[in-house]
């Protein structure tokens, strides 16, 4: 009897800790399952963040390039002589100090390079075939000009070798410079006209011809040499740039010497080239100032002649040329079209002093003892340049 009463007790209690084992169980599955159906409703009636990119508005872009221009380098005896040093170099640099502080601020800066730079082995040589040092170049250069016109009257002075020496001169400052006018090969030439440089987000091709040749035509098969104009060639070269360049830029010698109007070829030349596209229009070859003008509904300016800039030719008119400054505006907007303008046309006089120690000056820092009557012939050829434009604005931005 006992012993069963002992056993008993025994299950008894095994019995009670099953059941309290299985109430444990039961109430942590309850909990765990209220637990995480709480969690579970939260999450629920928790609202998703979802991260919304905020888009970003196109606004227009505007670009902005200065262009300043001058005449004919015009390298006569009494110039190249005058820059001579004593030990047989030649430094034209002095020649330009009043200019240097004025060209080197603008982003593009021209100039005419009129006689050939064929350099010391051909002989230096004045009117009528003229051979100029390279020295010349590094002038220009130093002053802060980067684009430089080589097709001239002049080009064939010194034959072919007077051009492959100024082409190889030049080729040695492509860093520093465009030129356009003369190549040493037909390769080149298509090369070369095809070519598209930047400036400020300005895209920009520069073409030079020549209307004139002095009758000093280039070997046949090797018209490369000098890059003489006809409505044929302009229009292809301009075709190869025109999809590709915001801006064209033309440099035409041409109209007739020592004339102050603008001839007929000029105005059919000039108008031709704006209706292909071209934007911007350099004359030269006259030696002395003509008028400038907007042409096809202000698509185009055009300078007709910016007359001599550095020569020893004598008269006063043919000592006076024009410094210009144009302002090139590209606006892309948010369709991405993209709209061209030919903005703030300004100009200034200069006046070489000759004879000895040539200096190119501006008319701003002239005075009766350097030059007589000079407000006279200011007001003089200031109503030439202006004929066809008369809100053009006398007085450049970075003159000094």
């Amino acid at each position: 009897m006992a012993k069963r009463k002992v056993r008993l007790k025994k299950k008894s209690k095994l019995v009670v800790l099953i059941i309290l084992l299985i109430l444990v169980l039961g109430f942590g599955a309850y909990y765990q399952v209220s637990y995480f159906s709480k969690v579970d409703k939260k999450i629920e009636d928790t609202p998703i963040k979802k991260e919304v990119k905020k888009e970003v508005k196109k606004e227009p872009k505007e670009y902005s390039a200065s262009l300043f221009m001058v005449g004919d380098a015009l390298i006569h005896y009494g110039v190249y002589n005058d820059a001579k040093q004593a030990d047989g170099s030649y430094d034209f640099k002095p020649m330009l100090e009043y200019i240097k502080p004025i060209s080197s601020k603008y982003d593009l800066v021209y100039y005419n390079q009129e006689t050939i730079l064929g350099g010391a082995s051909l002989g230096y040589s004045s009117y009528p075939r003229f051979n100029s040092p390279q020295e010349v170049g590094d002038a220009f250069l130093d002053a802060g000009f980067n684009m430089v016109s080589l097709a001239t009257n002049h080009t064939m002075d010194k034959g072919e070798q007077g051009v492959i020496n100024s082409v190889n001169y030049w080729k040695t400052k492509k860093d520093k410079v465009v030129y356009s006018g003369q190549w040493i090969s037909q390769e080149e030439r298509e090369q070369e006209t095809a070519q598209v440089y930047e400036k400020n987000g300005i895209k920009y091709a520069f073409l030079s011809y020549t209307t004139w040749t002095n009758g000093l035509e280039t070997p046949v098969g090797k018209e490369y040499l000098n890059n003489v104009y006809s409505p044929e060639k302009a229009a292809a070269d301009v075709a190869k740039v025109k999809d590709k360049a915001d801006v064209i830029i033309v440099a035409m010698h041409w109209g007739t010497e020592y004339s102050l109007g603008v001839n007929t070829n000029q105005d059919e030349i000039a108008n031709y080239l704006s209706s292909l596209g071209v934007q911007i229009i350099i004359g030269a070859h006259p030696h002395v100032v003509e008028p400038v003008e907007y042409l096809n509904n202000g698509k185009t300016f055009v300078i007709y002649s910016l007359g001599n800039f550095i020569s020893d030719q004598g008269v006063t008119e043919r000592l006076i040329g024009l410094m210009m400054e144009l302002t090139i505006k590209k606006k892309v907007d948010v369709d991405d079209s993209v709209t061209i303008s030919i903005e703030s046309p300004k100009a200034q006089l200069i006046y070489t002093k000759d004879k000895k120690d040539f200096k190119v000056i501006p008319f701003s820092k002239l005075d009766n003892s350097i030059l007589p009557n000079y407000m006279t012939l200011y007001e003089k050829y200031k109503g030439v340049v202006n004929t066809f434009y008369p809100e053009l604005t006398w007085g450049l931005t970075h003159e000094v």
